[in-house]
């Protein structure tokens, strides 16, 4: 087979067999890593997360965010450690949470983020492997696919030790896909 014959099936793979093959990439790089993943999600209209193992927070962290200590991290109580995927050109949803703060760090692709402290929308930063974005508590963002698929590992700092924030923690300002 020659490379005009590649690139022509390779044009007719579905986004829907791109996405199980980048899962299932993921999934293994993870496992060879040694992370447990206590859930994955890949039917998100968006994409798609892995959870990791909380007691594995610190490994996550010196893997994916150049060592930093869980101690500097926590704000109150776990971490809560995930991969995202994004899609090409899909937006989560303009969002904000109560109880926690969260820092995401590009792995693979080159994504979009856009944040602000009030419902409007400020402007789009393009983040690419290696860039690292703290969210606060309340502060609105969105990420944003662009021209491929985009991986990044997230850090939830829950900020209530007494109710730990989780998937129900999202105010959607506004949502692409009616959420």
């Amino acid at each position: 087979m020659n490379i005009e014959e590649n690139i022509y099936i390779s044009d007719k793979v579905s986004e829907e067999e791109k996405k199980a093959t980048l899962f299932s990439e993921l999934e293994q790089e993870l496992k060879a890593k040694g992370f447990g993943i206590n859930k994955q999600d890949q039917t998100r209209p968006w994409g798609g997360f892995f959870v990791i193992d909380e007691s594995q927070a610190q490994r996550f962290a010196d893997t994916y965010f150049d060592g930093i200590s869980i101690d500097e991290l926590k704000i109150s109580g776990k971490l809560s450690p995930k991969i995202l995927v994004v899609a090409p050109e899909k937006r989560l949803s303009w969002q904000y949470h109560h109880r926690r703060a969260e820092i995401w760090q590009v792995i693979k692709g080159t994504v979009g983020v856009v944040t602000s402290n009030t419902d409007e929308e400020g402007e789009r930063k393009t983040l690419h492997p290696g860039d690292q974005i703290k969210l606060q508590q309340g502060e609105r963002h969105r990420l944003v696919g662009l021209n491929g698929w985009g991986v990044l590992a997230e850090i939830w700092q829950h900020t209530d030790a007494n109710k730990p924030s989780d998937e129900e923690d999202i105010v959607r300002v506004q949502d692409d896909f009616g959420r």
